[in-house]
C-alpha cells in the first residue's frame, strides 16, 4: 500500500500554503468587472453554480467556475487570494481556525443520504475483527472520522487501526486486491467493491437514522475572508445564486439536472443518482438542503434542519471535527467554532426577506 499513500489533506494543505504555490492573486480589474472565482471538483453536490451561472441567476456578476479535482489546490488558491469561493467537504474549516488562515465556512449545503459506505473485506464481520489491522480512509478527510467514531461505537479505540491514505479512485481497486480489512468508500465506489469482491459487507451506511441526525458526512461553501469583509455585497449575491439554484433545480428538475450533466461532463443518470430524479430529495444519495433548512443549521434563521438536527447545529459539528481532530494528532487545540463560521450573510438574507417575510422577533 505504500505506493499508493498520499499526504493526509491537513498536511498537503499547509505545505501548499506554506511555499506559496506560485499562484497569483484575483486583484485589481478581475474584482471591478465583478469576477467572482469559484471552485468545485466534479461531484453532483457542488453542480449547483452550473444551474446558477447558465440561467443567469447573477447577471451582475462574471461567475468564473473551475474545476479543481484537488481540494487541497482549492483551499491554498483561497489562502493566496486565487480564489473566492469553493464547495467542498467541511473538515477544513476548524483547521483553518486553528492556522488563522482567511477561510471562512459560510453554510452547509448538502449532508450524505446515504451516498457513503464503512465496507468489510470477506471474513470481517465487526469493528472487533479489524482492529490492529489496514482500513481504507483519507486521513484528515470526514471518511477517517466515520470510521473511528463507527470504531468507538463498536467498543474499537478509533486510533487502533491503520489508515491507508489513498485517492477514491485507486481505493476501490485497493480494496478488491484484498490490501485492507475495511474501507470507506463513497458512490459509486462502494458499489464497484461490493460487486468486484465476493463476500464483502456494508457495516454501516450514511443513511442510518445516527448519522443523519448528526450531519458529520456534510458539504459546504467556504469564502476567503476578505471576500466577505470587502466586497460583502457581492458575497451576498453570490451566496443568493445559488441558493436560486437550488430552488430552480426543485422547480425545474430535469433541465436543472441535464446542465449539472453538461457543466461536470457526467451522464445525467449519474447526476440524478446522487440529487434525486426528478427532484425527489428523498431518493437522492445526497440530501439538499434548501435555503431555510440551511439558514436553521446555521442557526441565523427559525425552525428545524431535517432528520432531527439542531437549529445552530453547524457549532456542533464543527466542535465534534475538532475533537476527532484533537484525537488523531491532525490539531493541537480546541478552537472556538466562531473563529471559523461565518453566517452572517445568511441571517442577512433572512433578515432582507429572501425567504419571505422574516419573524420579527428572531
Amino acid at each position: 500500500m505504500s505506493s499508493r499513500s498520499k499526504p493526509s489533506l491537513i498536511t498537503k494543505v499547509l505545505c501548499m500554503i506554506a511555499v506559496g504555490v506560485g499562484l497569483t492573486t484575483a486583484t485589481g480589474p478581475a474584482w471591478a468587472q465583478e469576477k467572482v472565482n469559484i471552485a468545485l471538483f466534479s461531484w453532483p453536490g457542488y453542480a449547483w453554480w452550473f444551474v446558477a451561472k447558465e440561467k443567469n441567476l447573477a447577471p451582475d456578476l462574471d461567475l468564473n467556475i473551475q474545476i479543481i479535482e484537488d481540494p487541497y489546490q482549492s483551499f491554498s488558491l483561497m489562502a493566496s487570494g486565487g480564489l473566492d469561493v469553493a464547495s467542498s467537504t467541511m473538515e477544513y474549516a476548524p483547521i483553518a481556525g486553528e492556522a488563522g488562515h482567511p477561510i471562512k465556512i459560510v453554510g452547509v449545503t448538502t449532508t450524505c443520504h446515504g451516498s457513503d459506505n464503512i465496507i468489510l473485506a470477506p471474513g470481517m464481520k465487526s469493528a472487533a475483527d479489524v482492529k490492529g489491522k489496514k482500513i481504507i480512509a483519507m486521513e484528515g478527510g470526514l471518511s477517517q472520522i466515520y470510521v473511528g467514531w463507527w470504531l468507538e461505537q463498536n467498543g474499537v479505540d478509533a486510533n487502533d487501526a491503520e489508515y491507508v491514505n489513498v485517492i477514491m479512485d485507486d481505493a476501490a481497486s485497493a480494496m478488491i486486491a484484498g490490501e485492507a480489512a475495511a474501507g470507506e468508500f463513497w458512490e459509486p465506489f462502494g458499489s464497484m467493491v461490493l460487486k468486484g469482491l465476493e463476500g464483502s459487507t456494508v457495516a454501516s451506511n450514511c443513511k442510518e437514522p445516527f448519522w443523519l441526525k448528526t450531519a458529520l458526512l456534510s458539504d459546504a461553501m467556504f469564502m476567503r475572508s476578505d471576500f466577505i469583509s470587502d466586497r460583502r455585497d457581492v458575497a451576498v449575491k453570490v451566496m443568493r445564486a445559488y441558493w436560486d439554484a437550488v430552488a430552480y433545480w426543485l422547480e425545474n428538475p430535469d433541465e436543472a439536472a441535464q446542465i449539472m450533466a453538461d457543466g461536470l461532463k457526467f451522464d445525467i443518470k449519474d447526476v440524478e443518482a446522487v440529487i434525486g430524479p426528478h427532484g425527489d430529495r428523498t431518493k437522492s444519495l445526497l440530501w439538499i438542503y434548501d435555503f431555510m433548512q440551511a439558514a436553521s443549521f446555521c442557526g441565523v434563521a427559525p425552525g428545524k434542519a431535517p432528520f432531527g438536527q439542531a437549529n445552530g447545529q453547524i457549532y456542533q459539528v464543527m466542535n465534534w471535527v475538532n475533537d476527532w481532530w484533537l484525537k488523531f494528532g491532525h490539531m493541537k487545540e480546541r478552537v472556538a467554532p466562531a473563529r471559523y463560521v461565518d453566517c452572517s450573510l445568511m441571517r442577512e438574507m433572512y433578515e432582507t426577506g429572501y425567504a419571505g417575510e422574516p419573524e420579527p422577533n428572531y
